[in-house]
């Protein structure tokens, strides 16, 4: 059936998906994947296929924030797909995460409110523990840069005492901040969904969000370098996710 918002159905018959926020971020998928099709474009949500070492592999922007991730997860699910990485960005929450180095999250503080709307706050944002393992084993073959530990995942950056609430997150060691893991992790965990989130950062801890976010946008050099390592650390890992299971 077509899905209502992704314009995607069940024929695809496509079990691995990268879910970027970012629409412009497909076509940098695309740059790494064979036989690439553009699908759909509606609202935030645009699509292309394509294959990577012989899988085949969805895309499929998210826009922002963690309202659009879970209809996306939601979607995905009812026409087939199994595993989802998300690869966006983040801003650090501890002042040794340089630009663009990768963070993979083990679990996701839960500040938003589309997790909160499908279970209670006690019930934990967690990655599927199989694909976070392929993900670190993907980044330190290449011998690139990465964290693993919590992020917070919010509604917004612009509230009036963003810095006191990022110091507090900070001082209990949380890596770094982004809007969509968290729902990505609960609605995944939820319906059965493998999930993942590998984040780029784009914001140095202690600097301005807005300002360096418009540096991401424009292609600043060593995060348009974590956004290129994310997307294969992700396409790795979900190749070695499917080796697995033959």
């Amino acid at each position: 059936m077509l899905q209502p918002h992704i314009q995607l159905d069940e024929s695809l018959g496509i079990r691995c998906a990268l879910l970027p926020g970012d629409p412009a971020r497909v076509d940098r998928i695309a740059s790494h994947l064979q036989e690439v099709q553009e699908l759909a474009y509606n609202r935030e949500f645009r699509s292309l296929r394509g294959t990577y070492r012989g899988v085949p592999v969805l895309a499929l922007s998210t826009g922002i924030g963690g309202a659009s991730a879970a209809i996306a997860v939601e979607e995905l699910r009812h026409i087939g797909v199994t595993a989802m990485i998300r690869i966006g960005s983040c801003g650090a929450l501890q002042k040794e995460i340089d630009l663009g180095d990768l963070i993979f999250a083990c679990g996701a503080i839960r500040d938003d409110g589309a997790s909160r709307a499908y279970a209670d706050l006690r019930y934990p944002a967690v990655p599927d523990d199989g694909l976070l393992r392929c993900c670190q084993a993907a980044a330190a073959e290449q011998g690139w840069p990465f964290h693993t530990g919590l992020v917070r995942s919010h509604d917004s950056f612009y509230i009036d005492d963003q810095e006191e609430v990022s110091n507090r997150w900070s001082a209990l060691g949380v890596l770094g901040a982004d809007m969509e893991t968290a729902a990505l992790f609960t609605v995944g965990r939820l319906r059965g969904v493998r999930t993942a989130s590998i984040l780029n950062n784009v914001v140095l801890w202690g600097r301005d969000t807005a300002g360096s976010i418009g540096d991401y946008a424009g292609g600043e050099d060593r995060t348009a370098l974590g956004e290129a390592r994310e997307i294969l650390v992700a396409l790795e890992a979900l190749y070695r996710m499917e080796e697995e299971t033959r």
